[in-house]
């Protein structure tokens, strides 16, 4: 068979069948409810042996949409007469013998916890997203609900760190080309889920100290990890109060409001404590040695192992 394109004029006079239909739509929208987990639940218990849809729901199943309607829909669900208890779902489900989308009921068996539910691939069959999940007790003349909802998802948007949504919608992410990160909206602010600066030495030379081995950060998914190096004393003057390392932390990588401490150890295996200054002090990304034993020219001081904070 010759290969195709549709709606075309070219092709069946630009008629679509339900088949052609799922497979063009089903990914324009994710299957799922429209909503967010924050609206009230789409099932309830109902009365007795039911439960309820509530009205002015809309969904998609595999690019067909469903509408609850403007009134609440009540779905009988069947008793249990075993004495364990029986985990049914609420479903939609589109049927493609006559391609509806219906809310419906997948019965569980008594003990054996929630039932799969089934996803047809092809022309026929059924395909089900959930909706809840009920639970019957044996001889129970009503019901408990548990929402569980699958809601259609926002998709992944190309922009740049200046041309993000202004109006982002919960669980939207972006791709920002121009820094490599990837951002989550929270319902209150964009959060970094993704980004890996590289390797980034971080030496700031300083007549008084000779650089033995290369201070490095790396910053991967909002968070800097920062390996201090290994510093000799060059100078013959000996420090009496904190003193300044030959390390200077860059402006995106400083912990906005909080200094960070590592510990060290100076020739003769003693113990030394150096802090990197926050964002908000006035050595902003600098990083002090400030508490440490008699130091002469020629020790060493070599900081233990990496330390890391939140940035984004």
């Amino acid at each position: 068979m010759a290969e195709v394109s549709y709606p075309s004029p070219g092709y069946n006079s630009r008629q679509v069948t339900d088949i052609e239909h799922e497979l063009l739509a089903s990914r324009f929208s994710d299957d799922g409810v429209y909503g967010e987990p924050h609206h009230a639940p789409v099932v309830t218990a109902g009365t007795g042996l039911s439960v309820n849809v509530r009205a002015d729901v809309a969904a998609s199943v595999r690019g067909h949409g469903w509408y609850s309607g403007g009134d609440t829909v009540a779905i009988p669900v069947s008793g249990n007469i075993s004495s364990q208890a029986r985990i049914d779902w609420v479903v939609l489900r589109l049927d493609r013998a006559d391609w509806t989308v219906r809310a419906a009921i997948v019965g569980g068996t008594p003990g054996a916890g929630a039932p799969a539910l089934t996803q047809d691939p092809g022309a026929t069959g059924v395909w089900e997203i959930p909706l809840a999940q009920v639970r019957v007790l044996g001889g129970a003349s009503s019901v408990t609900v548990t929402r569980a909802e699958q809601y259609v998802g926002a998709r992944c948007r190309p922009c740049t760190s200046t041309t993000r949504n202004p109006l982002p919608r919960i669980g939207e992410q972006c791709f920002e080309t121009d820094t490599g990160i990837m951002r989550l909206w929270t319902g209150e602010a964009w959060k970094a889920v993704f980004d890996d600066s590289g390797t980034i030495v971080v030496n700031s030379p300083l007549s008084a100290w000779d650089i033995t081995a290369d201070s490095v950060l790396e910053k991967r998914n909002g968070s800097v990890h920062l390996r201090l190096g290994a510093f000799v004393r060059a100078s013959s003057s000996e420090p009496t109060g904190p003193v300044r390392m030959p390390v200077l932390i860059p402006a995106a990588y400083r912990h906005p409001t909080r200094g960070q401490y590592a510990i060290g150890y100076v020739t003769g295996v003693r113990i030394c404590r150096l802090e990197v200054y926050a964002a908000n002090t006035s050595r902003a990304g600098q990083v002090w040695m400030v508490q440490y034993p008699a130091i002469s020219k020629g020790d060493y001081v070599m900081p233990g192992s990496g330390i890391s904070w939140v940035v984004d």
